[in-house]
């Protein structure tokens, strides 16, 4: 589809999602959204929900002004994909070890790494940057830099909710390693500094919305955001790229005789702010649950744990600001979800997926979420489909 234009204050709101689907909680915020004063733009995915402030599935693109909610609490939030050598006939009958391995490896939940990870051990690791990360940190919010000691720990596990690590097949039965983790506790400790520090300034007191309260160019408060900001997108993408790492160990050490190689790793943030151009204007655009879908950019849209999942490289449409879904969305709460279904529920929903089957992860049931295939099809005009996988292991938090 391309897309449906509903009249908003003061930008229209484009929707890659029909408007009579999207609940009335959600419809609210991009209404309420599109009243702020800095707005230059809104775009809307098809996978779009209700979120703190706004919405999930959201691209909010503004002139001298930045809204942290707009981020989300996980900075930096996103996804990694890596294609092996390894095809569907070299795994084992019972993939329960592999996936006790994994889970040996990567802490998951509110779990972290007994010692911080050390990544000059790790198979070509840029180890470099990852010291540089860590030599900025006295320079974010004195707040939270009581937390060094956990950032460090939790540098390389998971988490919880949809957070996920999945082993996959693509249509050509070649193995995938895939992974969806963001900044971890650290990142959301300062999302919520910093949305508390635009609620108390002046100009935000008479929004429609507290949660939407912004920073302004400029000002000491918008640096501020900007340095944590950065900072806590940088610690995503290297958290994601260690887990990757150990996650390409066990492969090698339970693959021993297959010599498994691996290609480039496709990764990419969910929630994050980049300074991009449109229109001769130079924009703040806010992707909330939506990757960057330029002209050749490789991004990857998952399912559920039941569903498939797809990497996908964008056709750079700017009536979206180069961005498309960051997954199918949750079409319920997650306590909805565990009040109308039951394990059994969850057992047929994932048959031939090992994984965890227990009340602790029926509010990511399947059918919590919406149909991915009608999430991709509402967005054809801004990706193709490169793979499309099919996860054999997905581990949870």
């Amino acid at each position: 589809m391309s897309y449906v234009e509903v009249p908003g204050a003061q930008v229209p709101i484009r929707m890659w999602a029909d408007p009579t689907t999207v609940d009335d909680g959600a419809m609210q915020q991009l209404r309420n959204t599109a009243t702020l004063p800095w707005i230059k733009g809104l775009a809307v995915m098809p996978d779009v929900h209700y979120g703190k402030g706004a919405t999930v599935g959201s691209v909010i693109a503004m002139h001298g002004a930045v809204c942290p909610a707009a981020v989300g609490v996980d900075i930096g939030c996103g996804m990694s994909a890596v294609k092996t050598s390894l095809t569907a006939n070299d795994l084992p009958g019972d993939l329960s070890r592999l996936r006790s391995k994994i889970e040996q490896a990567i802490p998951v939940g509110r779990g972290m790494h007994g010692e911080a990870v050390d990544p000059g051990r790790l198979h070509g690791f840029p180890v470099a940057g990852f010291d540089g990360l860590w030599g900025r940190f006295e320079g974010i919010a004195e707040a939270v830099r009581f937390r060094e000691e956990r950032a460090l720990k939790q540098m390389g596990t998971l988490g919880s909710g949809n957070h996920y690590v999945e082993l996959c097949v693509d249509m050509s039965d070649s193995v995938w390693l895939t992974l969806h983790s963001g900044s971890r506790n650290i990142g959301k400790e300062l999302a919520d500094y910093h949305i508390g520090e635009a609620q108390k300034l002046p100009h935000n007191q008479g929004l429609v919305d507290r949660d939407l309260a912004v920073f302004i160019s400029d000002t000491p408060q918008m640096a501020a955001y900007r340095n944590d900001l950065f900072w806590a997108q940088e610690y995503a993408k290297y958290n994601r790229a260690i887990m990757m790492a150990l996650l390409k160990d066990v492969v090698r050490k339970e693959f021993k005789k297959a010599k498994p190689t691996f290609e480039p790793e496709i990764s990419c943030h969910h929630n994050y702010v980049a300074e991009e151009r449109y229109e001769g204007m130079d924009l703040l655009v806010t992707r909330k649950g939506a990757i960057r879908a330029g002209s050749g950019d490789y991004g990857i849209i998952p399912g559920s744990m039941g569903t498939s999942s797809y990497i996908v490289k964008g056709l750079g449409n700017e009536k979206a600001f180069n961005s498309a879904s960051h997954g199918a969305g949750r079409k319920m709460s997650r306590n909805a979800a565990k009040r109308r279904f039951s394990t059994e529920d969850l057992e047929r929903q994932t048959r031939g997926v090992e994984c965890r089957k227990d009340s602790g992860v029926l509010d990511e049931i399947p059918s919590a979420y919406k149909d991915i295939e009608q999430v991709m099809e509402q967005q054809r005009d801004l990706v193709e489909v490169v793979a499309k996988l099919k996860q054999f292991i997905c581990v949870k938090g």
